[in-house]
């Protein structure tokens, strides 16, 4: 199973969504570094489920503990242990979907590929095996930002057919996003968002969604012509989050739409730094960052697992009508932004890694 992301700055997740644990180990993070609890728990907190009437009720904590790679409160250039215990566990609340996989979840490919499966909550393919990506993606921001000011902001874009609109890309925050439990970049709509969250739980059904995230003050020359581009690394790193369906950076599918002429980022001075006019490229050109601000979007599925009733079929083919138990999101986007800064972030700590190493 490919656990394992990254090339320098090597994250390998593990636990499944009922076990004792789960959490990651990192190689490849710099000694040197302050380094403590306090430093990831934050990005957890914002991770972690029962924040709203919004979110699944499961009741999780996430407290993180450093096991390995730091000592008195500096990295040691080892690896870096890092644990979140399971307290709220209910296995039993799967017992129905022991023999009947679950309408669009990995239940049934899962159990092709390898023969048996975690039947209780997804095992691997749960939300929960983000918490080891959200731990690691906190120590690669801190990084990231001391050494280079580099800047990670995620937000809920889009809940259904209803949009955001536009954000201030050089001046949003966590701070702004975080001030509504729906965590839109647009405070006018986050009340809209959230009642069709709201009315979409109540009915035992479930809704998706987008999430929008930039990335500011990244140096020019980022990415790794041909295969390893920014861009190509940004989209592997947002497809692998459960449940995403869709990627696409600055103009998107939109720029498909446009003619060159106006598509085009035409460059000007900028503080003694070419920069451009326009930003359709969406801060990286043939792969490479360019130095204006990364956006991209990442588009979301409906939570798969819902109470309704589901004509389905267990797994030995006779039909069966599933209502699926348990604790689920009625919409994961607002608890999955974190978890797109934490990608973006591992993605570019790599990429800063090879530069520098690249120069000794």
């Amino acid at each position: 199973m490919s656990s394992v992301f990254g090339t320098i700055f090597r994250v390998s997740t593990f636990g499944e969504s009922h076990c004792k644990a789960v959490g990651a180990v990192i190689d490849g993070a710099p000694a040197g570094m302050q380094l403590s609890e306090a430093d990831i728990q934050p990005q957890l907190d914002r991770r972690r489920p029962g924040q709203s009437e919004l979110s699944t009720p499961r009741e999780e904590e996430d407290i993180v503990t450093i096991l390995s790679g730091v000592e008195l409160g500096v990295t040691l250039g080892t690896p870096i242990g890092l644990m979140v215990h399971n307290r709220d566990q209910r296995p039993g609340d799967y017992e129905e979907m022991a023999e009947v996989p679950r309408p669009s979840h990995a239940d049934y490919t899962y159990q092709m590929k390898y023969g048996v499966r975690a039947s209780s909550g997804g095992g691997r393919s749960s939300a929960r095996e983000t918490i080891g990506r959200v731990a690691a993606g906190a120590i690669a921001e801190k990084y990231l930002f001391e050494r280079y000011g580099i800047e990670i902001v995620a937000w809920v874009d889009a809940v259904g057919a209803i949009d955001a609109g536009p954000v201030d890309l050089t001046g949003i925050t966590r701070k702004e996003v975080d001030a509504h439990p729906v965590r839109c970049g647009n405070p006018a709509m986050a009340q809209a968002m959230a009642d069709l969250i709201a009315q979409v739980r109540d009915k035992n059904d479930s809704v998706g969604g987008m999430v929008s995230c930039v990335c500011r003050n990244i140096p020019a020359g980022l990415g790794e012509p041909v295969f390893d581009k920014l861009d190509a690394l940004l989209a592997h790193a947002m497809l692998s989050i459960p449940a995403s369906k869709g990627f696409e950076i600055g103009s998107g599918f939109s720029g498909s739409r446009m003619l060159g002429s106006a598509h085009n980022d035409p460059f000007v001075s900028k503080g003694g730094r070419l920069g451009t006019s326009s930003n359709y490229s969406g801060g990286v050109q043939g792969g490479i960052s360019n130095g204006e601000p990364v956006y991209f979007r990442v588009g979301f599925k409906p939570p798969a697992t819902v109470a309704l009733p589901q004509k389905t079929a267990r797994f030995d083919g006779s039909e069966a009508v599933l209502e699926a138990k348990g604790r689920h999101d009625p919409c994961i986007v607002p608890r999955a932004v974190p978890v797109v800064e934490a990608m973006a972030a591992l993605v570019l700590m790599d990429l800063v890694l090879r530069q520098e190493y690249r120069k000794r």
